[in-house]
């Protein structure tokens, strides 16, 4: 039973408080072999899904895990798959597990959805900004996560410091969809994220990003600007 289901035989009496306190003890995870433990209740606790990140497991293992959450939420976000462990992984899921489709696979940003239901819709509007073309990974990755968690998502990729009359016609469309909250990711510098607080009137997230050389390179001049940010 997931924790709807616990607490709706609880309402109706069904089950007893004791029984119904087991249940949701007992739906927290769920032990797989001795690879995972599997908190496959986090959505429903959260509002945030369950992530797979794939990298650093072995193909077995993953297939495993991806197989007992479809099977318990009926969907999956993997993160940090690379091409061949995504074939692997389409070609070890069988067929009659309800009909598996692939809602969105990402190869830049590594990030794959699989599942036979669709997500609710929560009525939140999130803006995802990147800098340049080599931060889109990053940025697209932010996009398909607030997108599971039930957001729509409004994009912008390389609308950097270089060129920053680029920004504006995307940065208007943002705030006349109504967004919440705008990620921004970027590298070199890491300017973007400042800029952009300093015109809009919603939370600002930054993402420093680890493209860039030379001086502060491989994301550390981005993560110190946007630490020591004025807006």
């Amino acid at each position: 039973m997931n924790l709807h289901d616990v607490l709706a035989k609880f309402k109706s009496g069904d089950i007893s408080l004791e029984e119904a306190e087991k249940h949701i003890r007992i739906a927290n995870f769920s032990k797989l072999s001795d690879i995972a433990n599997i908190d496959h209740t986090r959505q429903e606790r959260t509002g945030i899904p369950e992530v797979v990140m794939a990298e650093g497991k072995y193909v077995d293992d993953l297939v495993s895990i991806v197989q007992h959450c479809l099977s318990v939420n009926k969907r999956v976000v993997i993160t940090r798959l690379d091409s061949a462990k995504y074939s692997k992984l389409l070609e070890m899921i069988p067929q009659e597990q309800g009909q598996v489709q692939v809602h969105d696979w990402d190869e830049r940003s590594r990030v794959l959805v699989l599942g036979n239901k669709d997500v609710e819709k929560t009525g939140g509007v999130i803006g995802v900004i990147s800098a340049g073309t080599a931060d889109i990974a990053v940025s697209t990755e932010a996009a398909i996560i607030a997108k599971e968690m039930g957001c729509e998502v409004v994009t912008a990729y390389d609308v950097g410091v270089a060129g920053i009359h680029r920004l504006f016609p995307y940065l208007t469309k943002m705030m006349e969809a109504g967004i919440s909250a705008i990620v921004v990711a970027a590298g070199r510098e890491g300017t973007l994220p400042s800029i952009v607080a300093g015109l809009v009137d919603v939370p600002v997230i930054g993402v420093p990003v680890s493209t860039g050389y030379g001086a502060g390179g491989k994301g550390e001049a981005a993560l110190h600007s946007m630490l020591q940010s004025c807006s």
